[in-house]
């Protein structure tokens, strides 16, 4: 469960990293660059990806609690 997690936290961190697989001006998509749209779309990914991570935490979270005997959360 945590890989899971660490990898929907790093994914977006290595896209915008890698900058010679968006570094260009083709295709363009309503006239806008590349380079600009694909950098909105990680926005909007990166949104889902850390919501995913989160409610994941949140279930290992719970399954730790109750195989603890129900410890304060």
């Amino acid at each position: 469960m945590r890989v899971v997690i660490a990898l929907c936290l790093v994914a977006p961190f290595v896209a915008m990293l890698w900058v010679g697989s968006y570094a260009k001006t083709d295709p363009l998509f309503i006239g806008i660059p590349f380079f600009y749209w694909y950098q909105m779309l990680w926005v909007l990914i990166s949104t889902a990806l850390t919501m995913t991570a989160y409610k994941l935490w949140q279930r290992d979270q719970r399954a730790r609690s109750a195989a603890k005997g129900g410890a304060s959360q």
